[in-house]
């Protein structure tokens, strides 16, 4: 992901402020010109990056500093609050709300992505228990309707369409008259590609808007224009009342950054960023938790929302007794490789924690991480037999030595891998049961008791967890126990586990 450069790029800047043993006026300026080159590349507005520089400065006036003062954690802030105030528009959007109809318009330029992101926002609300329909009303380009329907029916989400009739503004009212019916609670409507000169598709635009009265329109843009974007966003907002924007593309292009800031200049706020083809391949955008991301500081909240999304309600006081125990089994390994492939890009989830950017794990390396998990899932399945008590055994027991040899051959023929990959692949095992192991004797909190794990969850327990890189880069104990502090004293951690109060 190219957005993942430019956050590396500023963590690199920030790092080496960081280890320099006194912070003057030449290493301030060393970050600075660096965090600047960095977003210029980005094709972030000349304008908007001058302003941020010449504000920082005026913040971090290192001689009226007191010694005392931690002159890092002042600059580090100073340069978070720059970057939130570049790409924040300072205007919140409109929010669907379940089970009250609302139609949401998709309007944008032709080949932004705008049919493949009507479906990504359908099938991120179903996911969290919306009604979605879609509405193909895009007759000008030969191929809209079948490719909606396509991604409609790969993603189970209601579609409605016409072959046959040619007025945009007619599918358009028909289409939301019957699934507003139907009781869906978010429709949304797809209209035709358009350019800012194209007054004849702007006009349409404004029909469709004013027969189907939509309650927020999404303009869908593509970040490879840059600081283009400004010009496209104010042209559009002057023929319909755009609500808010979807970025796409920002995993192939290094104008992410100034397409973000244009926006943002235009005073509309980016709800979404698409980061991928895949479905799951969409990011909401909220500037805090992004610019944290970008700088390698992490988004603990964002990461919460996606264990609990992956580890049902249910089962998460199961998976906290087994952490105590510190038994880690083949089919406990087995669970969580499912919950990391459901959490979705392993460099979105990497991006969250921190000390970590997405640029450690680059685009090739995810696909070949991800690939690597379903070999071993597959090598799993392979031992599940039913009835087969052998089977269950491995599975289910926490000692290695039980695999031998000649297991060992089955389990490869029985998955049709090389006995290399299933060594391997114990290999791995090992190594998780050992981090595992660490965390044994963890008290598990009583239903109720509010801050139970964030007594026993301390920080000696956790930096026996983390890889020493990462400790590193999060400031060692120290800066352990002070994230730990933020987190809301362990509640956040603890409803990772279903410790907290229901």
């Amino acid at each position: 992901m190219v957005l993942a450069q430019l956050g590396g790029s500023i963590s690199r800047a920030l790092q080496q402020m960081s280890n320099a043993t006194v912070i003057d006026e030449k290493v301030l300026n060393e970050c600075l010109n660096e965090i600047t080159r960095a977003l210029l590349q980005s094709d972030v507005q000349f304008k908007l990056v001058r302003d941020m520089q010449t504000n920082i400065k005026k913040i971090v006036n290192l001689d009226d500093l007191a010694a005392g003062h931690n002159k890092r954690k002042i600059i580090q802030q100073a340069i978070f609050n720059e970057l939130c105030k570049m790409l924040d528009p300072g205007k919140p959007s409109f929010t669907p709300k379940k089970g009250k109809p609302s139609v949401v318009m998709f309007v944008g330029l032709q080949g932004s992505g705008k049919t493949t992101t009507c479906t990504k926002y359908a099938y991120y609300h179903q996911k969290k228990g919306w009604k979605p329909a879609l509405v193909c009303a895009d007759t000008f380009r030969a191929g809209a309707f079948d490719q909606l329907k396509q991604n409609a029916t790969k993603a189970k989400i209601p579609f409605y369409g016409s072959y046959m009739e040619s007025d945009p503004v007619k599918i358009a009212v028909e289409g939301v008259e019957t699934f507003k019916k139907e009781n869906c609670d978010l429709i949304i409507v797809d209209t035709s590609g358009r350019h800012k000169q194209e007054a004849a598709l702007f006009e349409e635009m404004r029909q469709v808007s004013e027969a189907t009265k939509p309650d927020l329109v999404i303009f869908v843009m593509d970040s490879s224009i840059g600081q283009a974007a400004f010009d496209q966003a104010q042209a559009f907002r002057q023929s319909v009342s755009v609500g808010a924007v979807i970025v796409t593309k920002m995993d192939g292009h290094a104008k992410g950054g100034g397409a973000l800031s244009a926006v943002a200049a235009t005073k509309s706020p980016v709800i979404f960023i698409g980061t991928g083809e895949h479905m799951d391949e969409f990011e909401v955008f909220d500037v805090k938790p992004f610019v944290s991301r970008l700088l390698g500081m992490g988004d603990w909240s964002g990461f919460m929302d996606k264990i609990h999304e992956v580890v049902p309600m249910d089962q998460q006081p199961e998976l906290l007794q087994k952490l105590s125990e510190g038994n880690f089994t083949l089919r406990i390994m087995y669970e969580q490789f499912q919950n990391i492939l459901k959490m979705g890009p392993i460099s979105q989830v990497f991006s969250m924690l921190p000390g970590f950017s997405a640029e450690l794990m680059p685009k090739g390396r995810e696909k070949e991480s991800q690939a690597k998990i379903k070999r071993y899932m597959t090598m799993m399945d392979s031992m599940t037999n039913e009835g087969n008590l052998t089977c269950l055994a491995e599975l289910d027991s926490s000692n290695p030595k039980l695999i031998n040899e000649s297991r060992i051959m089955r389990i490869a023929r029985g998955s049709g891998r090389q006995i290399k990959e299933v060594m391997e692949m114990f290999e791995e095992y090992k190594r998780l049961a050992k981090i595992w192991s660490k965390m044994k004797g963890l008290k598990i909190p009583k239903k109720g008791e509010m801050s139970a794990l964030s007594r026993n969850m301390n920080a000696q327990h956790m930096s026996k967890v983390l890889p020493p890189q990462m400790l590193k880069q999060i400031g060692g104990m120290g800066g352990l126990q002070s994230l730990m502090k933020q987190m809301g004293s362990g509640k956040d951690m603890m409803g990772m586990f279903g410790g907290g109060d229901k």
